[in-house]
């Protein structure tokens, strides 16, 4: 792989990339692959769109780095469409039309359908965040709520009884909520307990660390920065490598709905 020459605005070597594309499937898009996109609403900033229905995806994930004065106040979601931020590094005021939140990194907001979330860098530097949405699905007698947290405020639980791996849950488990947010985070050594296969999709934003992913049985190497979209029944576990850091992403997954025919 050859690294960005700072002086030229060329590789050294070779063009290559660890990017692995498979439409309805899985992919892996490495971070130094990622292309800005003009947005409308989003004002000096850099937006990269991840997930898609594009790729295979029922929603639709973005990486973005808000400059000074980056903004949207257009209104990120519409009409049934429920959405969530996470803070990477930085400070966000997130406002929902009536009240503005101060996020600082590990926090994160979620609106319900069909309210717009209004976003604004809250420093003069950068601030990098993960962005969601998707079509909320309703379901009678129930309905989702705003909920604002930080992961720092939160205990983390042992994921499947692992104490070298941990989790840790954005919103609540009420029926109401048609998807949840969490963090997993391996120490190096760890790993899931066997590989995964399950009805949920899943887009994931590796936050640090390196270690190795299985995806539809290929083992693949990833990496702080990488961009993983996970397709439905597709087989997957992770195990951490390195020294200094555990393997920690963060990542959405579908949940409390009956499959529709």
């Amino acid at each position: 792989m050859g690294y960005k020459n700072n002086q030229t605005g060329y590789l050294d070597g070779l063009l290559s990339s660890r990017a692995v594309i498979k439409k309805n499937n899985y992919a892996l898009i490495p971070h130094d692959g990622l292309v800005n996109n003009v947005i409308p609403g989003f004002e000096n900033c850099d937006c990269s769109i991840l997930g898609s229905k594009q790729l295979g995806a029922n929603f639709v994930d973005y990486i973005i780095t808000m400059h000074k004065d980056g903004k949207n106040q257009r209104g990120f979601g519409g009409e049934g469409v429920e959405t969530i931020v996470y803070v990477i590094d930085g400070v966000l005021k997130v406002n929902d039309g009536k009240e503005t939140h101060e996020l600082t990194k590990g926090g994160y907001a979620y609106l319900p359908a069909s309210t717009l979330m209004y976003l604004e860098n809250g420093q003069d530097t950068d601030t990098e965040i993960f962005l969601y949405k998707k079509r909320y699905q309703p379901l009678e007698g129930y309905e989702a709520h705003k909920v604002v947290g930080n992961v720092n405020d939160m205990e983390p639980i042992e994921y499947e009884g692992m104490k070298d791996v941990l989790l840790w849950d954005f919103l609540p488990k009420d029926l109401g909520f048609d998807m949840n947010f969490h963090i997993l985070s391996f120490e190096p050594g760890a790993s899931h307990g066997y590989i995964e296969t399950h009805y949920q999709e899943h887009g994931a934003y590796l936050l640090s660390g390196q270690g190795m992913y299985n995806l539809d049985n290929e083992w693949m190497p990833v990496e702080k920065g990488d961009y993983i979209f996970m397709s439905s029944y597709v087989q997957q576990a992770a195990y951490a490598v390195g020294r200094d850091e555990p393997l920690m992403y963060v990542y959405s997954k579908d949940c409390n709905r009956d499959p529709e025919i």
